[in-house]
């Protein structure tokens, strides 16, 4: 091989992974800034619940609606859909290790001993 080929090669492998290193130190500080965002916004949450417990309020209440405030800013055509009331799968009194209550299928140890043959 001839090397100002293999120089070429070398710059041009030097240069992608420059370019790569640089990307990922890109997508690292969009990544804290968010994560630094998330903080933010748990601590002024932290921060509305205690000044409404302060105040005798509930705050769990409080909550609630900030939420629904926000998933109905969000989502204002959706249609929230009713479930079907299901009955469930087995009985009230089913209890697998008691043994009653299940299926025809019940598992039983073996004989002790040695195999009867001979």
């Amino acid at each position: 091989l001839e090397p100002d080929v293999v120089v070429r090669r070398q710059e041009a492998l030097a240069a992608a992974r420059l370019r790569m290193q640089e990307e990922l130190n890109a997508q690292a500080e969009r990544y804290k800034e968010r994560q630094r965002q998330l903080e933010e916004e748990k601590r002024r949450q932290k921060i509305a619940m205690w000044e409404s417990m302060q105040e005798g309020k509930s705050y769990k209440g409080n909550l609630k609606l900030n939420q629904q405030e926000a998933e109905s800013g969000a989502s204002a055509s959706a249609v929230p859909k009713s479930k079907p009331n299901k009955k469930p799968l087995r009985g009230g009194g089913y209890n697998p290790l008691s043994g009653e209550g299940g299926g025809t299928c019940s598992w039983r140890p073996g004989r002790r001993g040695p195999s009867a043959g001979g």
